[in-house]
């Protein structure tokens, strides 16, 4: 879903929402490793269920779908990946470059494991899927995921810094082939390629 804010400040919502998803962020990273004990753990529970409560008050219908800048950004505040209000999102900060490089640099911890001390695999192909993606994507004219291969070459470390790429390789059509990776110091930990799919509503 695409909505036009006409008049909103997106910057000024960004500086009061993005500190709370960046709080909830690392609610969810010491949930995971905390030892605290039993009394503390019941104490901090109240604590948080009664801040839900409380931002519960005034909420979006749904989920926050892609919003439209009066210039026409689009603003995907909830999205998975890169999402400034969502706390499941690493985020990742989407670059491109002249030549057609799609890159991100960031760290994933203790939320993205899932082989012991490892990213899950699932998080490697959401990340690379997204990275891909944004090959393809164009303002106003979005592209789908076909298909997307991935390879994995070795584990991919939980903590270390990270670095996604992604190219086209050709387009066809409506098609765009794209390829990419995922690399640590050490080399590549995955490759993709991946089919992304001009909207039917933009071909129409």
């Amino acid at each position: 879903m695409s909505d036009e804010w006409p008049g909103t400040d997106f910057d000024r919502l960004e500086s009061v929402y993005g500190p709370l998803t960046a709080s909830i962020r690392r609610l969810i990273d010491v949930s995971i490793r905390t030892q605290a004990d039993p009394a503390t753990v019941t104490a901090s529970m109240a604590k948080i269920d009664s801040a839900a409560e409380e931002l519960s008050d005034a909420l979006h219908p749904g989920g926050f779908g892609v919003q439209l800048t009066p210039e026409g950004e689009t603003v995907a505040w909830g999205n998975v990946v890169v999402g400034v209000r969502n706390p499941v999102a690493p985020p990742l900060s989407i670059h491109h470059e002249p030549d057609g490089l799609v890159w991100s640099e960031f760290t994933l911890g203790a939320a993205y494991e899932g082989p012991p001390g490892h990213v899950h695999g699932g998080v490697c192909s959401m990340i690379l899927d997204h990275v891909l993606g944004a090959t393809a994507h164009l303002p106003r004219r979005p592209a789908y995921t076909g298909t997307l291969t991935l390879r994995y070459r070795r584990g991919t470390v939980l903590g270390r810094p990270l670095r996604a790429e992604g190219r086209v390789e050709r387009i066809e059509g409506v098609k765009t082939f794209s390829v990419g990776h995922i690399a640590d110091e050490s080399g590549i930990t995955v490759e993709a390629e991946g089919i992304f799919i001009q909207s039917k509503q933009i071909r129409a």
